[in-house]
């Protein structure tokens, strides 16, 4: 899952610096689960010292979570959707 040609909504691009893209998608394709969920969850939230990053899961039941130092931290959740065509990077307003 997840290893199929790779998409970012208007949202995303606006809103997301492009490491932190990046990095997200880094974070699914390296998951150590059995099973990968089509549905992957960001919370991403501006702290003090850059961005904390909470990367979850439902089936199969996962969390991780990521302290980044930065100057460009967000306040968003970011959805990441395989259809088994094609991954969707989107902001979660935009589902």
């Amino acid at each position: 899952m997840f290893e199929n040609q790779k998409f970012l909504t208007r949202g995303v691009m606006a809103e997301i610096p492009l490491w932190l893209t990046n990095l997200m998608w880094h974070m699914v394709l390296t998951m150590e689960v059995e099973d990968q969920d089509y549905l992957q969850v960001f919370t991403l939230t501006k702290t003090p010292n850059g961005q904390h990053i909470v990367h979850e899961q439902e089936q199969q039941q996962y969390r991780y979570e990521l302290d980044v130092p930065c100057d460009d931290a967000v306040n968003t959740k970011v959805f990441v959707i395989d259809d088994l065509t094609h991954s969707t990077m989107l902001l979660a307003e935009e589902y």
